[in-house]
């Protein structure tokens, strides 16, 4: 039996890099794609929370605006216009497989107040009793220093991680895995396909992936360090096909799998 059957609460993000196009437009057929997988497994019984980027590139796409040549302030502005896209496609496409969505929107000191996690903790509580999917981003329109700003959805996944007690992180990016060096330079690095020893791996991570994400590697390497002191596991998968999640639960050895000192 694969760690994914045994999992009850799983949390899966998906980076801007699986959400887009080329052309930094939202694909609108892998986030279907992705609702009916994740509807699924919420018919098995699981309680599944999605952390998901896209609302930038989807406010860029729908202003018509280059993302890369506006400034912080314009960017916040586009996470304002595009969160409401990225919610009416999730909302759609959820609906279609009778699961409702609701939406939290999360700065990082909300994890640093007592006070404050305590109310988004019941928040979050209420929200799986009723059986709504929380579908969770940081909120980018009023981040924007080290105060209240993740840094990126990797990190922000591994604190949504701890905060909701999952038995599993899925971190769904635009390649297979964590590789021993930068497979777009490299056509002969390796995948690595389990990592126990994450001081020793730090040193193969990189930078942002494509200029659509925020994130890459090494932030990646950060969340899984920090699933791994809450004893929580983590997978990094290619996100080109949401269905591999079917073939992670089937017990398939795919991406990298991040073991938990805790099991």
């Amino acid at each position: 039996m694969s760690l994914l059957q045994n999992c009850k609460r799983i949390v899966i993000k998906v980076g801007s890099n699986v959400l887009t196009h080329g052309t930094g437009k939202l694909n609108i057929r892998k986030i279907e794609t992705l609702a009916k997988v994740i509807s699924d497994f919420y018919n098995q019984g699981k309680e599944m929370v999605l952390v998901s980027s896209g609302a930038i590139s989807a406010g860029a796409a729908k202003m018509g605006v280059d993302r890369k040549a506006m400034s912080t302030i314009e960017k916040q502005a586009l996470a304002a216009i595009g969160q409401s896209e990225l919610m009416k496609l999730y909302d759609r496409f959820f609906s279609d497989y009778g699961i409702k969505v609701a939406q939290l929107l999360l700065t990082k000191d909300i994890f640093t107040s007592p006070e404050r996690k305590h109310h988004a903790e019941n928040t979050f509580h209420a929200l799986m009793e009723m059986g709504a999917l929380p579908i969770i981003n940081e909120n980018d329109a009023v981040s924007d220093d080290e105060v209240t700003q993740f840094g990126g959805n990797d990190i922000l996944s591994a604190y949504v991680a701890g905060f909701c007690h999952a038995d599993v992180l899925i971190n769904m990016t635009d390649v297979d895995g964590l590789f021993t060096d930068d497979p777009r330079q490299n056509p002969n690095a390796e995948l690595i396909s389990r990592v126990d020893d994450i001081e020793q791996i730090k040193t193969v991570a990189g930078g942002a992936g494509t200029e659509h994400g925020t994130g890459g590697m090494r932030a990646k390497i950060t969340a899984a360090e920090m699933c791994i002191q809450e004893g929580i596991p983590m997978f990094i998968l290619n996100g080109e096909n949401p269905e591999i999640l079917f073939r992670l639960e089937a017990g398939e050895n795919i991406g990298t799998y991040f073991p938990a000192r805790r099991q």
